[in-house]
């Protein structure tokens, strides 16, 4: 059996039959590519170089070397929001996937009520973070709160302050960021569940697999894609953080709850100061460099090569 192999010419006269295939397509797809170069790109590099200048209320081109980032890393209150972040982050990137994956498999067992449960897991989902905020910060209050109740009920030794104690005021932030997130991981890896073929559990079942066994061998493994889009869903929430924080406690008490979103909006708006809010967010947008590409390296790189 031999192969013909069509000749230069041939193959260069298909090229522009494929360049103009999908036309229509291809000319609905400028405007959003338009977009994503002028404003997202284009505004990522504006932001950039007048990180550089010594901007206050208006940007203007003085350009003065790294002073801004000099002054940003001498700043205590941006220290403690790059440390809250990092709590914030692990903590909730960890527990959101083993709640939203835990309530996941529950419901995969195909209990009764399925669809009532799905909805009051989902329901905090709908809600604005300014709501979820405000919602929890009366019920963390220890004047009206659970602290309150509890102590209503006769346990008067009884102490649940988070949003008051420096040191425990992520904590009372991370319950209410998980009570809103892992309804949405939940419904992901319910559809990460429902995809895995049935002849699956029946084949472990035959081979005497346990339940809890099967889903860390065989089913999370088959699941990494799933995985790896609730971890992307996360962490861009995570980066954005910004609304439950000032609904909550506004970056207190002090400076204990701060972040950097809200010390970028702060010096940019409320202090005046665009250079040093340029700073900080480009450093943010160092931060998800660092994390991406390494990522985008290994996931799509290493495939390439192999």
């Amino acid at each position: 059996m031999t192969t013909t192999l069509a000749p230069p010419q041939a193959r260069a006269a298909k090229r522009p039959v494929r360049l103009f295939r999908n036309l229509m397509s291809k000319i609905a797809l400028v405007p959003m590519i338009l977009t994503a170069l002028v404003i997202f790109v284009g505004g990522t590099a504006w932001t950039v170089v007048y990180s550089f200048t010594n901007s206050r209320l208006l940007p203007r081109l003085e350009f003065v070397g790294f002073d801004q980032y000099e002054r940003l890393w001498s700043t205590a209150r941006w220290i403690v929001s790059i440390q809250n972040l990092a709590l914030y982050g692990f903590l909730s990137m960890i527990l959101s996937l083993v709640i939203g994956f835990t309530l996941a498999a529950l419901l995969d067992r195909k209990i009764r009520f399925e669809g009532a449960f799905r909805t009051i897991f989902l329901y905090p989902f709908a809600l604005s973070f300014v709501v979820t905020g405000v919602a929890w910060q009366w019920i963390l209050n220890p004047d009206f709160g659970l602290q309150n109740l509890v102590r209503e009920w006769g346990w008067t030794s009884f102490t649940f302050n988070p949003l008051n104690d420096p040191d425990t005021v992520m904590f009372g932030l991370l319950i209410a960021g998980i009570w809103q997130g892992s309804g949405l991981i939940m419904c992901i890896m319910l559809a990460g569940l429902r995809g895995i073929d049935e002849d699956i559990w029946k084949a472990a079942r035959v081979d005497g697999i346990g339940t809890v066994k099967t889903y860390v061998r065989i089913i999370i493994p088959m699941m990494r894609p799933v995985f790896v889009t609730a971890l992307v869903l996360i962490a861009s929430g995570i980066i954005k953080l910004y609304d439950l924080v000032v609904a909550q406690t506004n970056g207190g008490p002090g400076i204990s709850s701060e972040v950097p979103a809200k010390y970028v909006i702060d010096y940019m708006f409320r202090a005046q100061n665009l250079g040093q809010g340029f700073a900080a967010s480009t450093m943010m947008l160092v931060s998800v460099l660092i994390i991406l590409v390494p990522w985008a390296y290994l996931e799509f790189g290493g495939k390439k090569r192999g």
